[in-house]
């Protein structure tokens, strides 16, 4: 009877794996993962050169694990082995707390820090100092600054982090925004602040700049579902978030420019609340270079913001303080071309970065 029960055992794992492999083939390949919004491994080149130097079986074995038929699932379900029958800290450097999805961000790396620190002082040696202007620095802690250390995670140095940017950058005038927020002024699937709860960081930026904005706004709310960054990465069974967005008659008639491809609408681009990430309805997402122009400031007074995609949900807040807002992003366009795009005149000027990209600026050109 042992016999027949371990051949039929056999028989039935055989016939798992052979289904699998059959599926695997005759399904098609996909192009992306949008849980984990990243490309897929594709099928490798076969060549006598690959099979020679080992690329081929290794983008192969890349390859099989990004197509395994069902893979969503099987990472659903390692996930929740791992975090609730394992009682594991975390899952692919993602841990959760309170409901929130965060990344473990450790250690500081102080090379990364010193680098944007360079990138940015370069910005103000080539086209800043000799200019008669404000200039501020603002910094967006990540969402482990409210979470890590009194949960028992690693932690890096976000105070050091802070120093170093102020040290380095004593051109410019710090805002501390860390006191205006907590842990549910982020998406708990996400990286990114809700633009809905950042009245008074804004607030706190404006006053800082000499600016005073009423925030008066109607608060609406996307139809679609959000599932964040984390998400996919996590891997476990999370309920969908809302995101909220915030208008007034200043936001409605504010032009935006975008001079990747030169298209001009709002604010809010409603085309990407079915996109693969519906965050980029805030000013279209990561931009290299846009322009919003308010036509009811009866003077002129501007305000250039050198930002991540932090800056994209915040920015609008601030429009009602200013003429033009120019947003630049150089992680897609190298600073040396800025005067191409830019006629740095008297302008206030932000940097508004997030701990982390500061921490992580390999990116900034």
């Amino acid at each position: 009877m042992k016999k027949y029960k371990d051949r039929i055992f056999v028989a039935i794992v055989g016939l798992i794996f052979a289904s699998m492999t059959f599926t695997a083939w005759i399904v098609s390949q996909k192009e992306s993962s949008e849980s984990e919004r990243r490309k897929l491994a594709q099928f490798p080149e076969l060549s006598y050169a690959s099979i020679k130097d080992g690329s081929f079986m290794t983008k192969f074995e890349n390859y099989t694990q990004d197509q395994f038929p069902l893979r969503d699932a099987f990472r659903t379900i390692k996930a929740v082995f791992a975090y609730y029958m394992l009682g594991q800290l975390d899952n692919n450097d993602i841990y959760m707390k309170d409901g929130y999805a965060a990344k473990l961000e450790y250690p500081l790396n102080e090379d990364s820090v010193h680098h944007a620190a360079d990138r940015f002082e370069y910005i103000y040696n080539k086209f800043l100092a000799d200019k008669n202007r404000n200039i501020y620095l603002s910094i967006v802690p990540d969402k482990s600054y409210f979470l890590a250390e009194q949960n028992g995670y690693l932690r890096m140095d976000y105070e050091k982090l802070f120093a170093i940017m102020q040290d380095k950058m004593s051109y410019a005038n710090y805002i501390d925004i860390t006191t205006t927020l907590d842990i549910t002024d982020y998406y708990k699937t996400d990286t990114h602040w809700r633009q809905e709860k950042l009245n008074d960081t804004a607030a706190k930026i404006a006053a800082e700049m000499g600016v005073t904005l009423s925030g008066e706004y109607t608060q609406n709310a996307l139809e679609f579902p959000f599932y964040g960054v984390y998400y996919g990465q996590v891997s476990l069974p999370l309920p969908a978030e809302t995101i909220y967005y915030l208008t007034n008659d200043i936001l409605d008639s504010c032009k935006v420019t975008n001079y990747e491809d030169g298209t001009v609408g709002g604010i809010y681009d409603m085309d990407r609340a079915v996109g693969k990430d519906p965050y980029e309805i805030f000013l279209s997402g990561s931009r290299s270079l846009i322009t919003i122009e308010n036509p009811n400031y009866e003077d002129e007074r501007e305000l250039i913001i050198f930002r991540d995609s932090f800056g994209s949900s915040i920015t609008p807040l601030l429009v009602e303080g200013y003429s033009k807002i120019t947003l630049v992003d150089i992680r897609y366009l190298r600073v040396d071309f800025l005067d191409k795009f830019i006629e740095f005149d008297g302008q206030d000027v932000l940097f508004l970065f997030s701990t982390l990209i500061l921490n992580n600026s390999e990116t900034l050109t």
